[in-house]
Formats: C-alpha cells, structure tokens, sequence
C-alpha cells in the first residue's frame, strides 16, 4: 500500500519527542531511528487525519494496529511499536499538549519464545577456516569472524569497532554496546594472532598505504572496507553468507547474530558461569542472558538421550 509523504505537522512533532528522548533518556542512535520510522509510518497512514499524529486517539491506534496486522508486520515489530507509542503519547501529556494518553491501554502483543539458533562446534571452526587469508579481504574477514566469536561481539559492535579499542599486549577488546555502554573483553589467543597479521599484513593494503582519517564519530575505523571505510553490516552479512557456502554450511542457517549466540551457548557448555556471561555479552539484565541456560539444558537432554544406556 503506497502511502502519502509525512507532512510537515507530523514531522515536526516527531522531532521534538526525539530531542527529548535523547536529552532526557539517553537513547541510542539506533533506538532513535527506530522510533523516527515506526512514528513516520503512523503519521503516513493518518495523512493528518483527527489532528495527525498528535491527535490520534485510540481507537485509531487500533485500527493501526489491525492495518499493521493486515500487511504482515510481526509480533516482535508491533512490541517495539507500542514501547515507541507509549513513550511517544506520554511525552506529549507530560509537555501538556495531550491531556489523555492513547497507547496507555493497549496491550502488548504476545511474544513468541524464540531459543537462540547456535552452531555445532564443527561448523564453526569450518566457518572460520572459510576466507583466502592470502588476500587482505580474506586475512580481514578471518579476523573479524575470529574477534566475532571470540568475543561475542554484535554485528553493529564488530563493524563500527575504532582501531583503539584493541590491545594487544592486554588481550583485550573495548566494546560499545547498546546505550552507549561500555564492557572490557577478553580475545583469546587465536583471535589475537590474526589481530595482528590483520594489522601487519591487511590493513596497511587496504588503508592504501595511507593513514586512515576519522569517521562522522571522529574515530579511526579498526576494520577497513571499500573507500577505505568501515565495512557495514551488510556487507558483513554477505561476507558470512559467501564463507559459510565456501565451508559447506547452508547459508540460510548462518548469521552474524548466530555466531553470538554459539559464543555465548559455547561457553555454558563447557561450564561458564552465567554472570560472567552476562557481562561478556553486554546484558543488562541477567533475564535475558538466562535464555542461553534452555538452550545448554537441551544439548545436555540430547548428549543423555543419545549415550545414556536407558536414555
């Protein structure tokens, strides 16, 4: 369904709610555009009808919500839509513009409960063992999957890493993750050892020989793709795509988020301590982290149905 350009009202309104929800939240850059379009999206399919976006009441927002339901957006989508609603709508009582708030009775959808999909051992190791390391875009895929996994990392933590953020000689890796918060991680000797032949090796050809001058952040990228830049999710998930097809693995079963998950599922497996996950993978809350514990019960379930003589 083609929907009619944001008006200017619409737009306006958008902006201020996005200025006080970064000076008064703290929110992500991301968190921020995903509530800019899920807002737009609204503000389109109302064209300024009942007072536009600021004038909505709730039985437009649910007739918003059946349209979502109608074009196929998902539970998960419609969960961050009401988070942005709810923020949105009491953002405008508490400046006074609204006196009711319309999203204050709608009720979340129900989340389907989805356990991480993690790779065997074995597909990993094939995975990594993927890239021409005798390029310097293999040499940097390899150490970027291998800093990935050892790590932990998120794709968006992975490709936006400075070049400061590593130390070597510490064995460390400094990560910004959501909210802007920051957590010290360990790398590990085999992705140390490609850090360095990355650094020594790839790096300088792909830089062009050249130093390398700060991104919109003011920070010099660890990871160099095309025009010298730092390589975008995107271009990681073809990448993974194309090593896991070299590997023999499905690329339809590997994902960057997937190689976290393994990480994390990897090491409950071999008895890590569920806080000390916690904060390798950056959670805020150890409810999220525990999600991991269903899926290393299930592997322990599967090694005792499958060698367990009345298993």
């Amino acid at each position: 369904m083609a929907l009619p350009p944001l008006r200017e009202d619409d737009a306006r309104a958008i902006a201020r709610f996005l200025d006080a929800a970064w000076a008064e939240r703290g929110l992500a850059r991301a968190s921020l555009e995903a509530y800019r379009r899920d807002l737009e999206l609204l503000a389109r399919w109302r064209d300024g009808a009942g007072g536009g976006l600021v004038g909505a009441d709730r039985e437009a927002l649910f007739a918003y919500l059946a349209w979502r339901a109608d074009q196929g957006y998902g539970p998960r989508s419609n969960a961050r839509l009401r988070a942005c609603l709810r923020a949105f709508y009491a953002h405008l009582v508490l400046a006074g513009i609204r006196r009711d708030d319309p999203a204050a009775l709608i009720d979340p959808p129900r989340l389907p409960r989805l356990l991480p999909k993690a790779m065997s051992e074995s597909q990993v190791a094939a995975l990594l063992a993927a890239p021409d390391v005798s390029t310097p875009e293999g040499l940097r895929d390899r150490a970027m999957l291998e800093l990935m996994y050892a790590a932990g990392l998120r794709v968006s933590e992975l490709v936006n890493l400075p070049a400061n953020a590593v130390n070597l000689r510490q064995g460390v890796v400094r990560v910004r993750g959501k909210g802007s918060k920051e957590r010290l991680v360990p790398l590990g000797e085999e992705s140390q050892d490609w850090l360095e032949r990355y650094l020594r090796e790839a790096r300088p050809v792909l830089a062009g020989g050249r130093p390398v001058a700060p991104d919109a952040s003011g920070e010099v990228p660890l990871f160099l793709g095309a025009g010298r830049s730092a390589p975008t999710r995107q271009d990681f998930w073809r990448a993974i795509k194309r090593h896991a097809a070299a590997a023999g693995i499905d690329p339809r079963s590997v994902t960057p988020h997937g190689l976290r998950h393994s990480f994390a599922t990897h090491l409950l497996n071999h008895g890590a301590d569920l806080r000390a996950l916690q904060l390798l993978l950056g959670h805020s809350s150890l409810s999220t982290t525990q999600i991991y514990t269903l899926v290393a019960r299930q592997h322990l379930q599967r090694l005792h149905a499958k060698h367990h003589p009345r298993g």
